[in-house]
């Protein structure tokens, strides 16, 4: 059975800790709805009504989209071990670009990776547990490090104007581009 609460308890926050991978799903009032999954050590929660997560730039720039139009987003996170949960958050969330006031601030909680674009920062509404029982088991054998090297080998003015010219969504909503390249903490 469903449990909801209207913050993120201590027990989540645990869940949260030893999780390595999570989904984010966000949607526009038109076109498609992303999901999309994310790893690396880049989730924090920041209080019982705030999270944030590094954002390194990819094939798209969905979230960012969307969250500029509606700024609704869920957080998933799936316990691959014992015991079996399922947590999701519901909240607003905005994103946070290096060039924004709140970046230092938002920056100081995490390892800054080589190719990070931005800092998703979400207000939770709520947070719903789930039973999760029919989630395999599973364990991590280790983190993919191809999108961070891909990033740390690149040339920075090369990906700086790549990343600029990337100002749309796959449905035509407006982006705001990153407007620096960082290599890494």
């Amino acid at each position: 059975m469903a449990k909801f609460t209207d913050c993120i308890l201590p027990e989540h926050e645990a869940m949260i800790g030893q999780q390595s991978v999570f989904f984010v799903a966000t949607a526009a009032a038109e076109g498609r709805i992303n999901l999309s999954p994310k790893g690396y050590d880049c989730f924090r929660v920041l209080g019982p009504n705030r999270v944030a997560y590094l954002d390194l730039a990819g094939s798209g720039n969905e979230t960012h989209a969307h969250l500029m139009a509606d700024g609704r987003i869920t957080i998933m996170m799936t316990n691959f071990q014992q015991p079996a949960l399922i947590l999701r958050l519901y909240g607003h969330g905005k994103p946070v670009l290096p060039a924004d006031p709140a970046w230092q601030e938002l920056a100081a909680h995490f390892t800054v990776l080589a190719g990070t674009r931005q800092i998703f920062d979400i207000a939770v509404d709520s947070a719903q547990t789930s039973c999760g029982w029919g989630v395999p088991l599973m364990t991590l054998e280790q983190e993919r490090q191809t999108l961070v090297k891909y990033h740390a080998q690149s040339d920075p003015a090369a990906w700086e104007a790549k990343m600029a010219a990337r100002t749309s969504s796959i449905d035509g909503l407006p982006v705001t581009p990153t407007d620096r390249y960082i290599s890494g903490a």
